[in-house]
């Protein structure tokens, strides 16, 4: 996260006192967060919020939220959207390759999630917006958790605490889109940031099968972390990390690299697709899996994929049955199934 609600940049900025460089602290997350990313090879993402309670020139009184910041007046959009704009460049200049920006706030300007007209009622001038970062980096990624169908200039689209597809959350009325990446976007247990009282965390079969049934729609699973104020993370959720780590140090070739299942999650499982490969993933112990309507010609193989012990499989009249045996993962048993199209 480089900048929430609250207007509290998390980087050396010039465009607001209000950062992490006048505090005690005196230290760029960010710039950390980027040298140990490359370090490490991994790709990093930002956070930025477009809403925010702060600062006097957001439109606030059309806001969702801005009732209740305390301010009166009117806001200055113009002004704002440089402000963002000089932020972004920062951020897009100073800490090398960025692999996205991930973007909240847009809901605060529109009508409630199931609202039939959920229209802004601010012009965000995206077009400024996205078009600015993509001329300073255009490999970097766009996403924007407004809770809508993919707007232009945006590369992928995100659920906020759904799997695509679902509205558990009441958030997410949008289709998801078959033109761009998916992203399920969930946390360990309610909440986002850090909560003393929140305990509500979820199981590590609950995390794993909600890992595999994100790659089983063919979406990036993001998995949020709110570390303590104190920036150690909890050791419930260490733990839980520590366990999906473990499972995928055996199973990791079921998710990374595979497309969606051509058959949606099923109360018994889902699956993952690569190549001439399918990952049939059981969540629950029974004495068989059965396929009907299965639209491979020939299975060439089918074992177990923690240890490729032989499964036999049997594939008749396009009905594919699959024993399982009883001894499987308590989160979520793999089999392998080695197809000829």
């Amino acid at each position: 996260i480089t900048r929430h609600h609250d207007g509290f940049s998390m980087w050396d900025t010039k465009y607001s006192d209000f950062n992490i460089m006048n505090t005690p602290y005196k230290k760029d997350i960010v710039k950390m967060m980027a040298d140990e990313c490359r370090k490490q090879g991994i790709k990093l993402f930002l956070y930025y919020s477009i809403l925010d309670w702060r600062r006097e020139d957001y439109p606030h009184e059309t806001g969702r939220t801005g009732q209740f910041s305390g301010r009166k007046g009117h806001g200055n959009y113009a002004s704002y959207l440089q402000f963002m704009k000089n932020q972004l460049t920062e951020l897009l200049t100073n800490y090398g390759e960025i692999g996205g920006i991930w973007f909240d706030g847009h809901w605060d300007q529109t009508a409630p999630e199931g609202e039939k007209d959920r229209t802004s009622r601010l012009d965000w001038k995206y077009d400024e917006i996205y078009g600015l970062i993509h001329k300073l980096q255009p490999q970097c990624m766009i996403g924007n958790n407004h809770h809508l169908s993919p707007l232009p200039g945006e590369d992928f689209q995100m659920f906020e605490q759904d799997l695509p597809g679902e509205n558990k959350s009441g958030l997410s009325f949008q289709e998801a889109s078959a033109q761009i990446p998916l992203e399920a976007c969930q946390t360990i247990n309610g909440s986002w940031g850090f909560s003393l009282t929140d305990t509500s965390y979820k199981s590590e079969t609950k995390l794993i099968q909600t890992l595999v049934k994100a790659a089983a729609l063919g979406a990036n699973l993001l998995l949020n972390i709110g570390p303590m104020p104190n920036g150690e993370i909890q050791p419930e959720f260490t733990e839980r990390l520590n366990k999906m780590g473990d499972w995928l140090k055996i199973y990791g070739a079921s998710i990374y690299g595979t497309n969606a299942g051509y058959l949606k999650p099923q109360d018994w499982g889902c699956i993952t697709q690569k190549s001439d490969k399918l990952y049939i993933h059981i969540f629950k112990a029974q004495p068989e899996i059965l396929l009907n309507g299965f639209p491979f010609k020939k299975i060439q193989k089918a074992y177990y994929l923690k240890d490729k012990k032989v499964v036999n499989a049997t594939l008749k009249n396009g009905s594919l049955h699959i024993p399982i045996a009883e001894n499987m993962n308590k989160n979520d048993e793999v089999i392998v199934l080695e197809i000829k199209k």
